[in-house]
C-alpha cells in the first residue's frame, strides 16, 4: 500500500510524497555501467529522500562468485562515486541490510530456484509481501531467456494482494519484426500492465514539463497548431564519440539508438492532443494517436540525411573518426548522425514539418524541442529595421541547462525603429529550490509504485518502428555515407535537407 492510498491523508497535502510499498527489486546485470553509474546510486538517492519503505530489499543476480558483502561493497562504491544526494551513514546502513546477492547464469534453472528461495526468505525477514520488480539491465538477446526462467521458477506468478513487474531497457528490438517477437515473448509471461519499458528521457523533469507547459497554461495551447506554427525541430546532439560501445553501436546506428525511442517520444508529447486526464491510459492513448498519424515523405532521399564523424578537434583535443575507433570495421556504413523530416496527418498539424536530428561528435551536448512560429503576416517597418528579426520560437531545453526560452522581437533602444530578436528565459535552477531528481530515480519509483504514464507501451514501440523501418531500409540500399568534421554541426546533406524547404537548423 502506498501513501497515496492512505485514507487519513488529505489528497491536497503536498508535504507527503509518493512512497513505494514493501517490495524487492531484483537487478539482473549488476556488473554493467548502467547499474553502477545510474541504478545503484538512484536507489540510494530514493532511500535518502525517504521514498523507499523500511523493508525495501535489493537483490543482485550475476555470474560472479560473490557473497552478499561483495555486492554491498560494489553498491557502496557506486553510491559514494555517483549518488546525487549527500552520503549519510545511517541511510546507507539501513539500505545495506536489505542488499543481497544470488550468483548464477541465465541458462541455469537451479540459479533461478535459488533466487526464488532468497525472495521468499526476504518476504519473511523483511516483510516484502511477495512484491517483486525484475529489472533486466542486460543485453536484449537475453530478455527471452531470463523471462522464461522467471516463469519456470514461479517468480512471474502473482499471489493475491501481491504484484510482479518486469523492467526492460531499450532497445526494444532492432526493427518492427524483432520488436513484435520480443513483445510476444514477454507477454507470454507478464501482462502488459506489468511490463515497464524504460526510456530514461521520459523521466527527465523537462520532458514532463512539456505537458505542464501545454495543458496547464492558456497562453500556449491556442497557438499550438498549424495556423501559427511554421515547423518544429527536435534535437539530441552529443559532443562525445561512441567510447567503448563499438560492439553495441556498430550495426545499430544513431537512428535506431535515438530517433526510434527518445525523439519520437518527444514528438508525441509535443504534438499530442490534450488527454482527458494524466492517467497512464489517457496519456498513452493520445501519444499512440500521434504516432499512428505520422507520415513519412515519399522521397526519402530528399527528406533524410545521415553521416559519420571524421577525425577532428573536439574541445581542443584531437579525436579519431568513427572508422578509426577501436572495434569498428573499416567499411562500416553505420551512421553516427541521422536527420529525418516527418509530417503528422491530422487537423492540428497538417502541413507542419517536424525535423528530427541526432548525432555524435557535434559542437556541443544539447537536447531540445524548438517550436518555430510563422512570421508576422505584415511588418509595418522598413526592411532594414527588421533585417535582424527572425522567427518567434519557444525552445524547451531538456538538457543541459534545463528550462524554457521564448524568442521574440523587441525594439532596440535608440531613435530608430530597429527590431531585433531577444530571449526570455526560464531556468529550473533559478526558479525552484528543489533540485530535479535524476531520471532513473523518478522511473524506478514509478516502477515500485506501479505508476506507468511515463513508460511507452507495446503499441507505441511498434508504431515507432513502423515510422523508422522505411528510413533504415532506404539507407541500407545506399553505398555512400557522408563524413562530417568532429566538433562541427553535422553533414552537409542535413543542411541541404532544410535548405530545400527554405529553412535552417538552429545553431547548436
Amino acid at each position: 500500500m502506498t501513501i497515496a492510498h492512505n485514507p487519513l491523508r488529505d489528497p491536497r497535502d503536498k508535504r507527503l510524497p509518493r512512497v513505494a510499498g514493501p517490495c524487492v527489486l531484483v537487478l539482473f546485470g549488476v556488473t554493467g555501467d548502467l547499474s553502477r553509474k545510474k541504478l545503484l546510486p538512484a536507489i540510494y538517492d530514493l532511500a535518502n529522500r525517504g521514498l523507499l519503505p523500511p523493508g525495501f530489499s535489493l537483490v543482485g543476480f550475476a555470474r560472479r562468485a560473490w557473497e552478499h558483502e561483495d555486492f554491498r561493497q560494489i553498491a557502496y562504491d557506486s553510491v559514494k562515486q555517483y549518488a546525487r544526494t549527500p552520503f549519510r551513514e545511517d541511510v546507507w546502513r539501513h539500505l545495506a541490510e536489505g542488499i543481497h546477492f544470488v550468483p548464477g547464469e541465465f541458462g541455469d534453472p537451479g540459479a533461478f530456484e535459488a533466487l526464488a528461495m532468497a525472495l521468499k526468505e526476504l518476504d519473511q525477514t523483511r516483510g516484502t509481501g511477495g512484491n517483486y520488480a525484475f529489472y533486466l539491465s542486460i543485453p536484449p538477446k537475453f530478455f527471452p531467456q531470463v523471462v522464461e526462467q522467471l516463469q519456470s521458477a514461479g517468480l512471474a506468478d502473482r499471489s493475491e494482494g501481491a504484484w510482479r513487474r518486469v523492467v526492460i531497457e531499450k532497445p526494444f528490438g532492432h526493427d518492427l519484426a524483432s520488436a513484435i517477437e520480443l513483445n510476444d515473448t514477454v507477454h507470454r509471461v507478464f501482462p502488459e500492465e506489468s511490463i515497464f519499458r524504460i526510456d530514461h528521457y521520459l523521466g527527465k523533469e523537462t520532458v514532463q514539463n512539456i505537458l505542464a507547459l501545454r495543458f496547464a497554461n492558456e497562453m500556449f495551447e491556442p497557438i499550438w497548431n498549424r495556423s501559427y506554427v511554421d515547423h518544429v525541430q527536435i534535437t539530441m546532439a552529443e559532443d562525445i564519440g561512441i567510447g567503448g560501445r563499438a560492439g553495441y553501436y556498430d550495426g545499430i546506428g544513431a537512428a535506431r539508438d535515438v530517433i526510434q525511442n527518445h525523439l519520437l517520444q518527444l514528438l508525441a508529447l509535443t504534438a499530442m492532443e490534450p488527454p482527458t486526464s494524466f492517467s497512464a491510459e489517457a496519456v498513452r492513448a493520445e501519444k499512440a494517436k500521434v504516432l499512428s498519424a505520422v507520415r513519412i515523405p515519399s522521397d526519402l532521399s530528399l527528406a533524410t540525411a545521415r553521416g559519420q564523424y571524421a577525425a577532428g578537434w573536439q574541445g581542443g583535443v584531437k579525436v579519431r573518426g568513427y572508422l578509426e575507433e577501436e572495434g569498428i570495421p573499416a567499411d562500416s556504413r553505420t551512421e553516427t548522425y541521422a536527420a529525418v523530416k516527418l509530417e503528422i496527418g491530422n487537423r492540428r498539424w497538417a502541413g507542419v514539418p517536424f525535423y528530427l536530428r541526432t548525432g555524435k561528435r557535434l559542437s556541443r551536448r544539447v537536447t531540445e524541442v524548438a517550436v518555430l512560429f510563422q512570421r508576422a503576416p505584415h511588418l509595418p517597418f522598413s526592411e532594414t529595421d527588421t533585417e535582424e528579426l527572425g522567427q518567434n520560437a519557444l525552445v524547451i531545453r531538456v538538457q543541459p541547462d534545463e528550462g524554457i526560452t521564448v524568442r521574440f522581437g523587441s525594439k532596440v533602444p535608440g531613435s530608430s525603429m530597429e527590431v531585433r530578436d531577444v530571449n526570455m528565459d526560464f531556468a529550473y535552477g533559478e526558479s525552484f529550490t528543489e533540485s530535479s531528481p535524476e531520471a532513473y530515480e523518478r522511473l524506478l519509483l514509478d516502477v515500485l509504485i506501479g505508476d506507468p504514464p511515463l513508460f511507452p507501451r507495446q503499441e507505441e514501440v511498434e508504431l515507432s518502428w513502423r515510422i523508422l523501418d522505411p528510413v533504415v531500409e532506404h539507407w541500407s540500399r545506399q553505398r555512400r555515407i557522408d563524413q562530417y568534421k568532429s566538433g562541427g554541426y553535422g553533414p552537409d546533406s542535413a543542411d541541404e535537407l532544410m535548405a530545400r524547404d527554405g529553412r535552417a537548423w538552429r545553431r547548436l
